[in-house]
């Protein structure tokens, strides 16, 4: 759909002062990038476009050109905001302690027509999206373009808490379609009048603007929970501020301290208390609104909080509006940040997949990077077994650590797809599909699936990559020999002996001599500290030294 801008910018100018007009039309700039006039007493008037604030006269503000404003606007709600009938421009003020208005902050609201176009499949798709991003760049007008889209197919039902999304009076502006808009008294009463909606007036998808108090945040989720679709928007930049919001980060599923027991502890490989997701999240795509025509999308709000307290964060799609047109989208590794802070290690986990744009508007993702050469498992001449670059997902890096270090195997633990050598996964993890995983297989990078977190998986993940004890047929084989040792043993300690030592071994080594005494009836354990541990083997536990 082509873009069309619907501003009404002759009735915002019909309000202000007759000589600011005339400096404002005087500047010939481009109208479609103004933001704002700011009135302020005692200072000079100024006009904020896309690129910065330019000085309209270099008179200072009066009460009079303050009165003569606020005389032609709409009455001042509680929250200090006014609008101009059947228009979509806000009128905000600032008054002292006496209550008298000091400063005006005149906004355009523009109408952009087409300009959902970029998130189109996300938001016909049903689920609850949630578009963040600071004061300015354009959310408001992404929720109205929403809500009118939808409305032609869907019982939509707007609440308005300021009046900025359906314009201001009794009858809404044009740009919301046949959206249904329900006015807010009072902003403290936002979360009643979300309430009201649903159990009043039937609806199939609720827009709201500027959820900001922990109520809005409640009532969002109960909404969720009633299953209908939520569109909204919030203040700030990425998905850390939400979780660092106390008001607000139960819209992405909140975050607690919890205390694990030591066993969990070490199969996860962290520090007993760690952070965790308290909650399933109201909004399960998220939306960071970077400019006007660049957006960052996070299909899986889930999966991302998960990722991010585990400080593993997960590709991320950007979405990019070019000046033809066109709209592209790429597949990007966001930067490590929540997670950093809070020493997560665990990948988290992923439920959807990728959606598509339609072919027609988008292009293949481009990675930006070649994988990692493969691993090749034989020694190198005078330099032993090659280092493996390995991503975990779901996996205990500690755990994948320590066992590398018992077979004395070189690892490399990697936080990124395009230096990884393989990725090893859990069953669980692997069946849903992510889309980390999904890239992986895309890249060509080898997937290791593991049934079960534990040290004996593990080592045989790495017995296997490595080609351990398999690489050679000579008689000098450690295994082989291991084997050989083992079963004289087994024979001595049959034939009377009290007990017997096996030479030092590994830990793989060490666990397949133990499977043959156990095959055998016998005892064995092991003693020693590495690189010296070693099995002893003995006829039963009264027999023990």
């Amino acid at each position: 759909m082509e873009r069309r801008i619907t501003d009404d910018l002759d009735k915002l100018k019909a309000v202000l002062p007759p000589h600011l007009v005339e400096k404002l039309n005087a500047l010939g700039r481009d109208e479609d990038e103004l933001l704002e006039v700011i009135l302020d007493l005692g200072r000079v008037p100024t006009a904020r476009f896309t690129d910065g604030e330019v000085v309209l006269d270099s008179r200072e503000v009066t009460a009079e050109m303050i009165a003569y404003v606020t005389e032609r606007v709409g009455e001042f709600d509680e929250d200090n905001r006014a609008g101009i009938e059947r228009t979509l421009h806000r009128i905000s003020a600032i008054r002292n302690r006496r209550g008298h208005i000091v400063g005006l902050t005149c906004r355009v609201g523009r109408a952009v027509y087409g300009t959902i176009d970029i998130l189109a499949d996300i938001i016909e798709s049903g689920n609850n999206v949630l578009l963040l991003g600071p004061p300015g760049v354009g959310k408001t007008t992404l929720l109205r373009e929403a809500a009118r889209v939808l409305a032609e197919t869907r019982r939509v039902v707007i609440v308005d808490t300021s009046n900025e999304i359906g314009g201001d009076g009794d009858v809404p502006h044009p740009a919301v379609g046949r959206a249904r808009r329900m006015q807010v008294p009072t902003p403290v009463l936002q979360h009643e009048v979300m309430i009201e909606a649903v159990e009043n007036h039937n609806p199939e998808t609720i827009v709201i603007d500027e959820i900001g108090r922990e109520l809005e945040a409640a009532a969002a989720r109960t909404i969720a929970e009633r299953g209908v679709q939520l569109i909204g928007t919030a203040h700030g930049n990425t998905l850390d501020n939400l979780l660092l919001n106390p008001t607000l980060s139960d819209l992405v599923g909140g975050i607690e301290s919890v205390t694990l027991s030591d066993e969990e502890a070490r199969r996860r490989g962290t520090q007993k208390t760690v952070l965790e997701r308290r909650a399933p999240p109201t909004f399960n795509v998220l939306v960071e609104i970077q400019t006007r025509n660049r957006l960052v999308v996070l299909d899986d709000v889930a999966a991302a909080v998960d990722a991010k307290l585990r400080g593993r964060p997960l590709p991320v799609e950007i979405r990019q509006r070019n000046p033809d047109g066109t709209i592209t989208i790429e597949t990007a590794r966001p930067e490590l940040a929540f997670g950093e802070r809070n020493g997560g290690r665990n990948g988290g986990r992923r439920q959807a997949g990728r959606r598509e744009m339609a072919p027609a508007r988008t292009s293949e993702p481009d990675y930006g990077y070649s994988r990692a050469e493969p691993f090749e498992p034989a020694r190198r001449e005078g330099r032993g077994l090659p280092t493996l670059h390995v991503f975990p997902y779901g996996l205990a890096r500690n755990r994948l650590l320590d066992v590398a270090r018992q077979l004395h195997v070189p690892i490399e633990i990697v936080d990124d797809l395009e230096s990884a050598q393989a990725l090893v996964t859990l069953k669980t993890y692997y069946r849903r599909r992510p889309r980390l995983i999904v890239d992986a297989e895309r890249m060509g990078v080898s997937i290791y699936v593991l049934r079960a977190n534990t040290a004996t998986q593990v080592e045989d993940f790495l017995v296997d990559i490595f080609d351990l004890y398999h690489d050679s047929p000579q008689d000098d084989d450690p295994l082989t020999a291991a084997i050989r040792e083992t079963e004289e043993a087994i024979r001595r300690v049959r034939s009377g002996e009290r007990s017997v030592d096996l030479s030092p071994q590994d830990a793989y080594i060490r666990r397949k001599q133990h499977d043959m005494a156990r095959a055998a009836h016998l005892v064995s354990h092991s003693y020693g500290t590495e690189p010296n541990r070693r099995v002893r083997i003995f006829r039963d536990e009264a027999a023990r030294p």
